[in-house]
């Protein structure tokens, strides 16, 4: 019995030790020049940041030989000799070789046996010539401050339009177009995925192209949730922006104002309701909707009313006597603006569509409006 289990150990052993031979890898060779003693570390660019896989001390000729496991999918890797590094990609079983000479490594190596690479390479020198415009432009001591920043934006901007137009949006697969997304300029990305609306398009165009060639990718999902907060932050500017309104109408206080005639015949401002916590409303009672809308209204209403909160509701309707039979009976202020969706007030307020409503705070300004609102008992009761 000993024999038997000493025998399937060892036909155990043999199988894992066959299976390690078998394991398809990948190598990175080469040399390096003018490098002799210094510790050359082949290192893996993670999510998290580089992690150190193997290293060797150089000798004469510089050569080393480095290999590793095959990734799923496309992996990023770097050689370094203290702050001096060669970026690559690694996607299959591939041999790519490398040639430079240190410690001009960064700029003068050659590589082959990947495209990937050599387009990492090309990327690595544009990255390098825009810092080196960027240098020249902030020593330009003729320039002024204004004219600076200007040039700088200018710069970052072209730069951005060609990596877009000529690598990322050409091959959005390709390794090199993910590498080209987390190029940066000191500690900062020249691509911002967070809120600039153009560059999250590139970040989706890539995340969606790895979803199509490199399913559930770690990298490919790290890519969907970078786009989609950065939609979700634009969408959150966006909005704000929206509620910007034209300084023109706002008067010397600070607060915005509209003056109307009401429902009875007479003017009626809404800095009048300055005091109390305001649901300005634009409304057609003209629409299929109308009656719904006004129900929900009377429930706001009747519900805090008596706290501190009124209505103010402009309508568009093109149809006075139509308009006066419809808010008769309404509790609120119901004031008309003869140019409906014509006026000016739809600019000022930025309207898109009718119904639309904001919130006036006691201090009759703008709080917020209904695309920001996800609770309105919640807004309200907070500002009463």
């Amino acid at each position: 019995m000993k024999k038997i289990i000493s025998k399937t150990i060892v036909a155990g052993v043999a199988v894992l030790a066959l299976s390690a031979c078998n394991q398809e890898k990948f190598h990175i060779m080469g040399n390096i020049s003018e490098a002799k003693d210094s510790m050359l570390y082949f290192e893996n660019i993670s999510l998290d940041g580089p992690v150190a896989i193997d290293s060797v001390k150089l000798g004469e000729d510089g050569s080393f030989d480095f290999s590793e496991a095959r990734p799923e999918a496309p992996e990023f890797y770097r050689l370094r000799i203290a702050n001096q590094f060669i970026s690559l990609s690694v996607d299959s079983t591939e041999t790519i070789s490398v040639k430079a000479q240190y410690p001009t490594m960064a700029v003068g190596y050659t590589v082959e046996g990947s495209e990937n690479c050599e387009t990492i390479k090309e990327l690595s020198l544009k990255n390098i010539g825009l810092y080196n415009q960027i240098l020249a432009i902030q020593q330009n001591t003729q320039m002024g401050i204004e004219a600076t920043r200007d040039s700088i934006s200018k710069v970052i901007e072209s730069y951005k339009n060609d990596v877009k137009t000529n690598y990322i949006f050409k091959a959005p697969m390709k390794a090199s177009s993910y590498f080209a997304l987390f190029q940066t300029l000191g500690n900062m990305l020249i691509f911002n995925p967070r809120e600039n609306k153009e560059d999250i398009k590139a970040f989706a165009a890539v995340a969606t192209s790895w979803d199509t060639y490199y399913p559930n990718a770690v990298r490919g999902q790290n890519l969907h949730n970078i786009a989609l907060e950065g939609m979700k932050n634009v969408r959150i500017m966006e909005n704000k922006q929206n509620l910007q309104i034209d300084p023109s109408k706002i008067n010397t206080s600070g607060a915005l104002d509209i003056s109307l005639v009401n429902n009875k015949g007479q003017m009626s401002k809404l800095s009048d309701l300055k005091g109390k916590v305001v649901l300005l409303d634009f409304h057609a009672f003209a629409a299929n909707e109308s009656t719904a809308r006004i129900m929900k209204l009377r429930e706001i209403y009747n519900k805090y009313h008596a706290q501190g909160l009124e209505i103010y509701q402009v309508s568009v309707d093109p149809n006075e006597h139509f308009w006066k039979q419809q808010t008769a009976a309404l509790p609120w202020v119901c004031v008309r603006d003869p140019q409906g969706i014509e006026s000016g007030l739809m600019q000022t307020f930025n309207i898109q569509d009718i119904p639309t409503f904001f919130i006036v705070g006691r201090d009759n300004l703008l709080h917020k409006r209904d695309a920001q609102i996800k609770d309105l008992d919640a807004e309200i009761q907070s500002l009463l």
